[in-house]
Parts: C-alpha cells; structure tokens; sequence
C-alpha cells in the first residue's frame, strides 16, 4: 500500500504533452498508448507517474472548511503513486517540483489532491490557494507556490 498524490489539470491538452511539461526529460518522461501514460521512478524520485486523459472529471475532497467539489469537462490528471518504503521528504518534494514546473508552465485550472480525498490545492483562474498548512510545513515546503 502506498500514498496517491493527484494533479488535475482542466481542459484537454494531449497526455504526450503534459508529460513532456512534467519531466523534459526523455529518460523520466511516463510512456504508453493514449490516453494512458505511465512510468516506473521508484529509484530515481520515489514515485510512479501515470497520465490520463478523460471526460467528465469529478473531484469531491475535504478542504480546509468543508467539502470541495469540482467537475472539469475535460481533464488530464498526473498521479504520482508513492511507495511506503520510499524517504517520504525526498519523494514528496520530488513529486511538488514535478507539480510546480506543470502549473507554471502552464495556465489551467487544477488541483492537487492526497490520497484522493484531501485537497491541497487548486488554482482557478489564476488564482492558487493552498489547503493544508500543516501538511506543507511537515514536508518543509511551507513556502512553496506561495506568490
């Protein structure tokens, strides 16, 4: 059993593309058949990614007050499986660097999402908000996506 983070990004940009924006590097970069991409990173950063196009998106998590629906039309989500044997400070801080060069490279509407019922961020018309102080302060990235 592992942790799941989730980033779901609106709209339909191609998997193929969002791949390349989440890991330039052709090494790292989660392969396969559209609409499903994945690669296995386990020993290089800790996670698994896997990419996934589809219709009719539905996210319904716990925010900091209350319950927080969303339901894109279209999406692509990244989900970022971590293993329980990896360090969880190196891999959760490999997985916001992949988060972050997505969402400034970029402008959709997202979320970022534990384990798929806690949300730890959205953006929404450029708007970034973050849920979980706690949560960022334990990883040591209390100041991250901040400005």
């Amino acid at each position: 059993m592992g942790i799941d983070y989730t980033l779901t990004l609106a709209g339909d940009p191609p998997v193929e593309q969002l791949a390349q924006r989440a890991l330039p590097d052709p090494a790292e970069r989660p392969a396969g058949t559209p609409p499903l991409l994945s690669v296995n990173l386990d020993a290089a950063r800790g996670f698994a990614v896997s990419v996934l196009a589809r219709r009719n998106g539905y996210v319904d998590v716990t925010a900091d007050h209350g319950q927080w629906v969303w339901q894109p039309k279209l999406c692509v989500s990244l989900t970022f499986h971590m293993d329980k044997q990896a360090d969880p400070v190196w891999a959760v801080g490999g997985m916001l660097d992949v988060v972050g060069r997505v969402l400034h490279t970029g402008p959709e509407d997202a979320t970022l999402v534990l384990n798929g019922d806690r949300l730890l961020l959205h953006r929404a018309g450029g708007a970034l908000v973050r849920h979980r102080a706690s949560w960022w302060d334990n990883y040591g990235v209390g100041d991250m996506f901040t400005g």
